[in-house]
């Protein structure tokens, strides 16, 4: 019998890289996500096909039962091997999905382009977590790591404040319906940036005076969530986006790369690619395509509400 299995992707509006200290984390689940598709198998292996958005094959291998209920070598970072890691680490918490069966043929459909970093990876654990009936931040924290934010976007249909309390993830759902969300835009930056190396890079960066830090990231998360106006929310988003800059030790990606838009634009997740918001009076559109920017999405295209 076939099953499927699906979560949303996420956008991180305020805490990137914070949040893995304990700030408080705003994020919103996209309206795009991927499906987990589970079918009968045989041989003791798992055949296993992902679709990006456009249908086409991204990946495509077969699973052996044997190496995933064995240790994988953590120094081999191709797909087939970050794979088997994550159904090792699910085998761990539930061995009867392959102790009890005969084998899968497991399909993965992206509803967004792959390049775009709107979650592949958490969208995946959450979707193994619900089909093996495990904890997925368990199965992240053990296989891929990270906050946990994405899991709990691809797990709730409706915006997010999300912190770590000694490591226990904390979720509460919030409404976030402002009357300027017409002027909300995401711009696709061109390139995907590996979150485990802008993490890195944070935690050699983070400074002495973290705990200041994350009190001004949380005042300005209730500010952001609070906003009645475009004028205040652009402000708040400003506010962090400097601050974070100051941080990391790098510039904003207005100051590097969009220095003449009239507006503010922040950096969303980890910063230097994926997507970036923007807050605009008018119509950003024109601005960014002729700079080279062709995917640019309204809040009511991206954001599930």
């Amino acid at each position: 019998m076939k099953k499927t299995f699906y979560s949303n992707g996420k956008l991180l509006i305020t805490g990137e890289y914070l949040v893995l200290d304990g700030a408080k984390a705003f994020a919103l689940p996209t309206k795009m996500g991927q499906n987990l598709i589970i079918e009968k198998g045989s041989n003791k292996e798992i055949l296993w096909k992902s679709y990006d958005a456009d249908r086409s094959i991204w990946f495509e291998d077969t699973l052996l039962f044997s190496d995933i209920s064995k240790e994988v070598n953590p120094e081999n970072e191709s797909v087939k091997n970050t794979l088997t890691t994550i159904l090792h680490e699910a085998f761990k918490l539930n061995p009867d999905f392959i102790l009890n069966s005969d084998g899968y043929t497991i399909t993965t459909e992206l509803g967004f382009p792959k390049s775009w970093g709107l979650g592949t990876s958490s969208t995946l654990i959450n979707n193994i977590a619900q089909w093996l009936q495990i904890d997925a931040f368990t199965l992240l924290k053990n296989s891929f790591g990270g906050s946990g934010y994405d899991i709990a976007c691809a797990q709730n249909d409706s915006p997010i404040v999300y912190k770590l309390e000694q490591g226990n993830p904390i979720v509460e759902k919030t409404s976030f319906n402002p009357d300027f969300t017409d002027n909300l835009y995401f711009v696709y930056l061109n390139k995907k940036q590996s979150s485990k190396s802008a993490i890195a890079a944070y935690n050699m960066n983070k400074k002495n005076n973290l705990p200041r830090t994350i009190a001004l990231n949380d005042e300005i998360t209730y500010e952001v969530l609070n906003a009645t106006t475009i004028q205040s929310f652009a402000s708040a988003i400003y506010k962090h986006e400097v601050k974070m800059s100051s941080v990391l030790e790098t510039q904003t990606i207005k100051e590097s790369l969009f220095p003449d838009f009239n507006g503010v634009i922040k950096s969303l997740g980890a910063w230097g690619g994926d997507f970036v918001m923007v807050i605009s009076e008018d119509n950003p559109t024109p601005y960014f395509k002729l700079k080279g920017y062709e995917t640019i999405l309204r809040y009511d295209e991206m954001i599930l509400f």
